[in-house]
């Protein structure tokens, strides 16, 4: 059996591809990758405007998923 190389593979690819071989490990580079990316604090609970800054950062994902930017 040959290496899979799950760097070279897209998110989206590497997504799919653990999907269809869940034998495989996959996943777990798949998750690694993920818990690798810095993750952007919006809010706190204690936040007063936490509904407006959660409801903002959903509005902005939603415009750049339909812009087919990443958002930031």
């Amino acid at each position: 059996m040959s290496q899979v190389n799950y760097n070279a593979m897209s998110d989206a690819d590497l997504k799919q591809y653990f999907l269809q071989h869940r034998e495989d490990t996959a996943l777990q580079a798949y998750l690694n990758r993920l818990n690798e990316r810095p993750r952007m604090v919006i809010t706190t609970p204690d936040d007063p405007d936490f509904d407006t800054k959660i409801q903002a950062a959903i509005r902005q994902q939603i415009q750049a998923k339909q812009s087919g930017k990443p958002a930031s």
